[in-house]
């Protein structure tokens, strides 16, 4: 699933393309996605793209009169085309410039989203969610605070929405990597200096993702076609039984909240 920063990756893709653009039309192929959308997404025609910007894993195409909001889910991917391109499977959604481009939307397990967002209200989705990892508005009082009494893993604790938005999978188990921490530990049992260590090191690894262009998975690639390069770092991740690169450890596997957990017995406590 991308996470992060392959949503940001692909913001700053696509945004040089849409910025001030007019949207003269919008084709929905398929409006079955993981909601269905919206009618009201026609509302966008005729409106010029304020920015592009990104709220925890959702773009946001904002326009006087509203916002398209977008979720790439499992496997979505954005593109930048001639807008006389002819669509291919999964295409599901085109949203068309006055340029003679095109944003198209290709998700071939429709597990991603385009919504609409007027101007005076806010979708349910976005409401609720923490603060961006990247900004001075997260930092480790938060998660000390917040962690408190909890006796949940600390993975899963970090992954928390309403916590901080867009530390998915991949980038907490190499956060938890980096802070020398063990992902299965309950978040109440993690005092306030390691917390120093866990938020220092996820503003880290989200930072250097960005920087390296996101991580290469089966469904992901920028908006100009080539793949992210993020991966050949990853420290754990996907590593189950190689060596640890600090100690020679065996990455040790396990499943904490049904996802995949990655990290090294020996460095991690």
């Amino acid at each position: 699933m991308p996470e992060l920063p392959e949503v940001e990756v692909s913001r700053r893709g696509v945004a040089p393309w849409l910025n001030d653009q007019t949207i003269t039309d919008i084709i929905v192929r398929q409006r079955q996605m993981r909601w269905p959308v919206p009618e009201e997404i026609a509302l966008a025609v005729g409106e010029t793209v304020r920015q592009v910007k990104r709220r925890a894993k959702y773009l946001l195409i904002e326009m006087d009169a509203g916002t398209i909001v977008l979720h790439l889910g499992m496997s979505g991917k954005l593109r930048v085309v001639d807008a006389s391109l002819e669509p291919v499977k999964h295409d599901h959604i085109d949203i068309v410039l006055g340029s003679g481009k095109c944003l198209r939307f290709n998700d071939p397990r429709r597990f991603g989203a385009c919504l609409w967002q007027p101007a005076d209200s806010e979708l349910a989705q976005m409401q609720n969610l923490g603060p961006e990892p990247l900004t001075d508005a997260f930092d480790d009082k938060r998660l000390y605070t917040l962690s408190r009494q909890r006796k949940g893993a600390v993975k899963n604790f970090i992954m928390d929405n309403a916590i901080v938005v867009g530390v998915g999978n991949i980038y907490a188990n190499e956060a938890l990597f980096m802070a020398g921490i063990d992902p299965r530990r309950a978040a109440g049992r993690i005092s306030a200096k390691r917390y120093q260590l866990l938020t220092d090191a996820i503003k880290k690894v989200l930072a250097d993702a960005i920087e390296q262009g996101g991580t290469t998975l089966k469904d992901f690639t920028q908006s100009d076609g080539k793949p992210g390069y993020f991966k050949q770092k990853l420290r754990v991740y996907g590593r189950a039984q190689a060596p640890c690169d600090i100690c020679k450890t065996p990455i040790k596997s396990v499943v904490i909240g049904q996802r995949n957990t990655f990290y090294c017995p020996t460095c991690q406590r």
